[in-house]
C-alpha cells in the first residue's frame, strides 16, 4: 500500500502510515493543506438531515487534526429516475448549511448517476504545520475525553428496522449533525497530546489506531462511556449493524477486558455490554488524548461554552494490548 504514496516527499506531513484522519501536505513554512473526503449512504429518512450529516461527517476529519475547513466540494451519486429531484436539493441544502456553519466555501463539486443515492464531501483545511494534532502521539499519564456519545450506527439501524422511538432518532440525529467544531476551538488552545474522530471503526477501533501509533494502551472505564438513549433496548431487540461485529471480530484481538479477568467466577459480565464500543459511528465525537491538567482545562472550557465532553479513560504505558476495558 505505501508504495502507491510519494514517501519521499518532505512536504507529506502526515501520511497513510498512521491511518489518521486527514492527510496534510505543506505548501508553506507557515502553512499546512489538510486534505480529506467521506461519502455515506442515507442514516436518516429525512433528506435535509442526511445532507447535514453527511457534510458533518466529512468536515470533522479536518476539525480532528487541529485545522480550520477552508473548502469543500459536494460528491453525489444519485439516481434520477428513481428519486424526485427535490430530494436532491434538500440534501444539497443540508450538506450547505454545515459547510457554511463550520466557516468553509461550497465550490463545487460532482454527480454521479447511480443506483443508490449517496452523499459526502471532499473537504480542504489549513493548519499550521507545527500545530497538526495527529492520532499517533499520546502519553501515558494522558487523560482520554470523549465529545458524543457512542450508538449512533444502531439507532440507525432500528431507523431502516422502524423499531425505534422519535426521541432516540432525534438525539442521535443532534449528535450527528453537531460539528466537531466548538470542541475542536477549545482542543487548540490546550496542550494536546493526540486526538482522532470516532466514526466506522468505533471507539475501540479508533482508540486501537491511536495506541498503536502512540505505542501505549489506552484504557477505557466501560461505565463512563456515554451512550446514545435507547441503544441497550436495540441492541436486546438484535438491531445490531453488520459492521459493529465485523469492528468486534477485527479489534477484539488488541483489546483486553479486565473486567473479564477480574469477574470469571461471578459471571457479571457480558459480551453485549461491549457492543456500543464497537458500533461504527456517522460523525462522532473527537477522543482527545490531554495531559491531566490540560484535561481539567477542556473540561472547564468545555462546559463553560455548553460543548459536551466526558473523560472516558487514561493513557498507560503499553501492556501488550492496545485497549483495555475496565
Amino acid at each position: 500500500m505505501s508504495g502507491l504514496f510519494d514517501d519521499a516527499d518532505p512536504n507529506l506531513l502526515v501520511g497513510p502510515e498512521t491511518a489518521d484522519d486527514a492527510g496534510v501536505y505543506r505548501i508553506r513554512e507557515d502553512c499546512a493543506l489538510v486534505e480529506t473526503t467521506d461519502i455515506i449512504t442515507p442514516l436518516v429518512n429525512d433528506p435535509y438531515q442526511f445532507g447535514a450529516i453527511a457534510a458533518t461527517n466529512a468536515l470533522s476529519d479536518v476539525f480532528a487534526m487541529g485545522g480550520q475547513p477552508v473548502t469543500a466540494m459536494n460528491l453525489v451519486f444519485y439516481p434520477p429516475c428513481d428519486i424526485p429531484a427535490e430530494v436532491l436539493q434538500e440534501v444539497l441544502a443540508g450538506g450547505n448549511a454545515k459547510i457554511r456553519e463550520a466557516g468553509a466555501c461550497l465550490v463545487g463539486g460532482h454527480t454521479v448517476e447511480d443506483d443508490e443515492i449517496k452523499y459526502g464531501l471532499a473537504v480542504t483545511g489549513v493548519v499550521h504545520p507545527g500545530r497538526i494534532i495527529r492520532n499517533s502521539t499520546a502519553r501515558p499519564g494522558d487523560i482520554l475525553i470523549l465529545t458524543k456519545p457512542v450508538g449512533t450506527g444502531i439507532v440507525s439501524t432500528g431507523i431502516k428496522a422502524e423499531m425505534v422511538t422519535e426521541a432516540t432518532v432525534a438525539e442521535a440525529c443532534c449528535w450527528m449533525t453537531t460539528l466537531n467544531k466548538a470542541a475542536a476551538g477549545i482542543m487548540t488552545g490546550c496542550d494536546v497530546h493526540a486526538c482522532t474522530d470516532v466514526t466506522g471503526f468505533g471507539l475501540v477501533g479508533h482508540a486501537s489506531e491511536m495506541a498503536r501509533g502512540s505505542g501505549v494502551t489506552l484504557v477505557l472505564d466501560l461505565a463512563a462511556v456515554p451512550i446514545v438513549s435507547g441503544v441497550a433496548e436495540l441492541i436486546g431487540d438484535g438491531l445490531v449493524p453488520g459492521g459493529c461485529y465485523r469492528n468486534r471480530a477485527f479489534y477484539s484481538r488488541l483489546l483486553l477486558d479486565a473486567r473479564v479477568c477480574r469477574d470469571e467466577e461471578s459471571k457479571t459480565f457480558h459480551a453485549d455490554d461491549l457492543l456500543p464500543l464497537y458500533d461504527p459511528q456517522t460523525s462522532g465525537g473527537l477522543l482527545i488524548s490531554l495531559a491531566a491538567e490540560s484535561a481539567e482545562i477542556f473540561l472547564r472550557l468545555a462546559g463553560e461554552q455548553g460543548c459536551f465532553a466526558v473523560p472516558i479513560g487514561e493513557v498507560v504505558a503499553d501492556r501488550g494490548h492496545a485497549v483495555e476495558i475496565r
